[in-house]
C-alpha cells in the first residue's frame, strides 16, 4: 500500500514535481478546483498568502498538497482538537503520515508523536496555538526541516472578527523564528477590516492576498417569522429533511435542552450539545454525530468549527445570531458535499431586542460596540430584505452576483414592498406619546385600540394615537415595530425594562422627510420551494438525481456505514455521498472504472473499492433479471 511521508520520493523534494500529479493518486480528484492551483503553486514556490475561501471550497487542499510536495514538516495551526482529528484521520486514509499534538493526546503517545518528528518519519503535523507556541515544541520544530505554516481558521487572530481568540496573536513570532519558511493563513469569514488585522498581527503584509467566491450556489437561504418554532423546526424537519444529518442552533443551553427534548418526543433522532454539559457527554455526542448517519444536533454556538461532516443537510437557527460572519461560517456546515441543502433562520423581534439589548450592556468599548452595531445591522438587512438573499450576504463580503440567485425565499417567493410611512409616524407617535417606556405588545395595543388594565390605568386609551392603527391585525403591526426596529428608528431601552424609545432617524419619519418602505410579511416561507435547477435534476430532499436509483444509493450508504464501523472512522471519510451518487449512476464495472469517478484516489481504491464493486456488480445482476 503506497503511503506519503517525509521521507517517501514522492514527498522528498519540490523539484520537477507537478502538485497536480498528486491529486488523483492522494485526494481522488482529477482536477483542482478555482483558485487552488494558483495558492497551490505560489506556496510550493516559497510565497506566503492570505486565503479566503468559503466552507467546503477546498482550503485544506491548498496547504496539504504543498506539504507533501516541499521538503520537510508540515504544521497546521488548528483551533480545535476535533478539526485536528477529523483532519488527521481523513489524512491517513489516504495513506498521508500526519498526526497532532494536543491536550487530548496522554504523554505515551505524545511522546511517540513527538520521535516521529524528530525520525522525519511524519508529512503533516497538526496543532493548537498553545502548543505550538510552548518552548519545548518550538525548540523541536526549530531542528527539524519544515516545509510550510498553516494558520486555519485565521480570523481568530482579529479583535475585530467574530471569533476572537488571544492566543492566536502569540502566531506572529513564527515569522521571525523560522525564517524563508512559506506562511498561509485560511479563514472563510473576514470582511475588509478583519482581513487588514489578519495580514498585520501575523506579518503578511507582503504575502499574496487569494479571495475565492463566497458563493454556496446549494445553499437555499430562508428566513422564516417565528410563530411557535419548534412547531415550525418540527415541521421543517418532517417535510423536508426527515432522517437527514442536521445541526440546529439556540442562543442558550436552556433552549437547547428544550428543544432537544421536544424534537426526540416527537420521533426525531437528536442529540444536544452545549458547554453546560459535561465534557464526556459532549464528547460522545459529538462522536456519534459525526460516526453516525441522520442525527439532528441541537447545540449552542460551542458545536461545529471542527465538523467537516459534509453531507449535513440543513443548519437551523433557532435564534438571531450575533452577526453576518457568524451567520455565514455557521450555515456554511450545511451541504459540504456540493448537494442541495437549506439554511434556515427562523427570526422575530424579541430575537432584534434582545440583541441590541446584550450588546448595548457590554463590557466592550465604544469602537467594538460601533463595529458589533455595524455587524448586527448588516444582519437585521439580510433578514429584512425583500431582494435576492445571497446577493445581500455576497455583498458584504465585497462578492456580487450578476443577477439574483433563484434559490432563496425571496427569489423563489417574491416579496411585496408597499409604503410604510403612514405607519411608521403612527408607530413613532404611539411609542413618543405613551413616554417612551413600553414594549411592543403595548405599543400594538395602543395602535389597535385594545385596552388592558395598564392602558386604562396610565389614561393612554385617552391619547389621540389609541386605536388609530384599527385596520391593521396584530400581526401586521408587530411586523411593522420589528422592521422599524431593524433598521434603527426604534432602539431598546437597556437602562430600563426594555421599552422602546425614538432614535435620531426617526425625527426624518415623524416630520414628514422620509419615506418609509416596509415588507409584506409571508407567513408561509417556512415551506421549501425548490429553484428550477434543483426541481429539473434532483427528485428527493436527499439530493439524489433522478438518474440514480434510491435503492442502490440507499445500499450503498448501508454499506459505506458498515465498513466505517469496522475500520472505525466516521462514513464520509470512506466517501462522500456524492462518490455514492457517482457510483450509483455510473454502475463502474471494473476498479479501473471505478478510479475514474471524483473522489476515488489509488488508497481508497485498494481499501474499499473491491466491496463497492462487488454491491454494484450484484445490484445490477437482479436488474437484469
Amino acid at each position: 500500500m503506497v503511503s506519503y511521508s517525509a521521507s517517501s520520493p514522492s514527498a522528498a523534494s519540490a523539484e520537477g514535481i507537478d502538485p497536480a500529479s498528486l491529486l488523483k493518486p492522494i485526494f481522488g480528484f482529477d482536477t483542482f478546483r478555482p483558485l487552488q492551483r494558483e495558492i497551490v503553486t505560489h506556496l510550493c514556490s516559497g510565497g506566503d498568502a492570505l486565503v479566503l475561501m468559503p466552507t467546503g471550497g477546498g482550503k485544506s487542499l491548498c496547504f496539504q498538497i504543498p506539504a507533501l510536495v516541499r521538503p520537510g514538516l508540515g504544521i497546521v495551526v488548528s483551533p480545535l482538537i476535533a478539526l485536528m482529528q477529523d483532519q488527521v484521520a481523513g489524512l491517513l486514509e489516504v495513506g498521508v503520515a500526519a498526526a497532532a499534538l494536543n491536550s487530548a493526546l496522554d504523554s505515551g503517545t505524545a511522546y511517540q508523536v513527538e520521535r516521529r518528528i524528530e525520525s522525519g518519519e511524519l508529512k503533516i503535523l497538526y496543532l493548537s496555538p498553545e502548543r505550538l507556541m510552548q518552548p519545548a515544541t518550538l525548540d523541536l520544530l526549530t531542528r527539524t526541516p519544515i516545509a510550510l505554516i498553516a494558520i486555519d481558521e485565521a480570523h481568530c487572530v482579529s479583535q475585530w472578527g467574530h471569533d476572537f481568540r488571544p492566543e492566536y496573536l502569540a502566531l506572529a513570532e513564527l515569522a521571525t523564528r523560522f525564517p524563508g519558511v512559506p506562511r498561509i493563513a485560511l479563514t472563510a469569514t473576514a470582511d475588509e477590516v478583519t482581513r487588514r488585522e489578519i495580514q498585520t498581527r501575523l506579518g503578511l503584509e507582503s504575502g499574496r492576498l487569494f479571495v475565492s467566491g463566497f458563493d454556496r450556489p446549494n445553499i437555499q437561504y430562508r428566513v422564516a417569522l417565528k410563530n411557535e418554532p419548534r412547531q415550525q423546526l418540527l415541521h421543517f424537519i418532517q417535510s423536508e429533511h426527515s432522517g437527514a444529518a442536521g445541526i440546529v442552533y439556540c442562543m442558550t443551553r436552556k433552549r437547547v435542552d428544550e428543544t432537544a427534548k421536544y424534537l426526540a418526543a416527537q420521533g426525531v433522532r437528536c442529540l444536544a450539545y452545549h458547554a453546560g454539559m459535561e465534557a464526556t457527554a459532549r464528547e460522545r455526542n459529538q462522536r456519534a454525530f459525526i460516526n453516525e448517519e441522520g442525527i439532528v444536533m441541537v447545540a449552542t454556538i460551542a458545536f461545529g468549527m471542527g465538523i467537516d461532516k459534509p453531507n449535513v443537510r440543513f443548519v437551523v437557527h433557532m435564534d438571531l445570531p450575533k452577526s453576518i460572519e457568524a451567520y455565514y461560517q455557521e450555515t456554511g456546515r450545511a451541504g459540504r458535499d456540493g448537494l442541495p441543502s437549506t439554511a434556515l433562520l427562523i427570526y422575530g423581534l424579541g430575537d432584534v431586542l434582545s440583541i441590541r439589548q446584550l450588546m448595548a450592556q457590554s463590557n466592550a468599548d465604544e469602537q467594538h460596540k460601533m463595529l458589533e452595531q455595524r455587524k448586527l445591522n448588516a444582519l437585521l438587512g439580510f433578514c429584512e430584505t425583500a431582494s435576492c438573499r445571497r446577493a445581500v450576504l455576497l455583498r458584504y463580503f465585497g462578492d456580487s452576483l450578476s443577477s439574483p440567485c433563484g434559490n432563496c425565499d425571496t427569489c423563489l417567493s417574491p416579496v411585496e414592498v408597499w409604503d410604510g410611512t403612514s405607519a411608521a409616524q403612527q408607530t413613532l407617535s404611539a411609542v413618543y406619546r405613551t413616554g417612551q417606556r413600553f414594549g411592543a405588545a403595548y405599543i400594538v395595543n395602543i395602535l389597535r385600540g385594545v385596552s388592558d388594565e395598564r392602558i386604562t390605568r396610565f389614561g393612554h386609551d385617552k391619547l389621540a394615537v389609541f386605536g388609530i392603527g384599527r385596520d391593521q391585525g396584530e400581526r401586521e403591526w408587530h411586523s411593522v415595530l420589528r422592521q422599524l426596529v431593524a433598521s434603527g428608528y426604534l432602539s431598546v431601552d437597556v437602562q430600563g425594562y426594555g421599552g422602546l424609545q425614538l432614535t435620531a432617524q426617526s425625527r426624518d419619519v415623524l416630520k414628514g422627510g422620509a419615506t418609509v418602505k416596509l415588507r409584506r410579511d409571508q407567513l408561509n416561507i417556512i415551506s421549501r420551494k425548490k429553484s428550477q435547477r434543483v426541481k429539473d435534476s434532483v427528485s428527493s430532499e436527499s439530493g439524489v438525481p433522478n438518474t440514480v436509483s434510491a435503492t442502490l444509493f440507499a445500499a450503498l450508504k448501508a454499506l459505506r456505514l458498515s465498513m466505517a464501523r469496522e475500520h472505525s472512522v466516521p462514513p464520509y471519510l470512506i466517501f462522500h455521498d456524492s462518490v455514492l451518487i457517482d457510483f450509483a449512476a455510473r454502475k463502474p464495472a471494473t476498479l479501473v472504472e471505478m478510479r475514474q469517478i471524483s473522489g476515488v484516489g489509488d488508497i481508497k481504491l485498494e481499501r474499499y473499492g473491491s466491496r463497492f464493486l462487488e454491491l454494484i456488480l450484484k445490484y445490477g445482476d437482479v436488474q437484469s433479471l
